[in-house]
């Protein structure tokens, strides 16, 4: 087999309320939501960069929500970057939202939606 060229297309969690899936990834993360066509069920597309999304759906969630490590590196998550890492942490500090700093000493941050899903935040520089 020839050597292949995968790039991450996007994505998905599981969410349980849209509504304040949206506050928190648009408000204290600082996604930008981007069309997203009719599925048949709730959820909302973020743009990552040119080509890469984040989906939030809202269905069933078969993984628990409690009993998850208290840091987000200990777990599943998604990786973001981002050009103003000092602006993502300051935001999270004033909508006193609890994240944990990367255990590795880097400029990265770790952080749960409202749902339990772990988000790690890696400022760029």
């Amino acid at each position: 087999m020839p050597k292949l060229n995968f790039l991450l297309h996007h994505s998905s969690l599981m969410i349980s309320d849209l509504d304040r899936a949206l506050t928190f990834y648009t408000e204290a993360i600082g996604l930008q939501q981007i069309e997203r066509p009719d599925l048949g069920f709730p959820g909302a597309w973020f743009g990552l960069g040119e080509q890469q999304q984040l989906h939030i759906i809202k269905l069933p969630n078969m993984d628990p929500t409690s009993g998850r490590p208290e840091h987000g590196g200990r777990d599943r998550h998604v990786a973001l970057t981002v050009n103003d890492f000092a602006a993502v942490r300051a935001n999270l500090e004033a909508k006193n939202i609890v994240y944990s700093m990367s255990k590795s000493g880097r400029k990265a941050l770790f952080v749960r939606d409202p749902d339990a899903n772990a988000i790690e935040i890696i400022g760029l520089g």
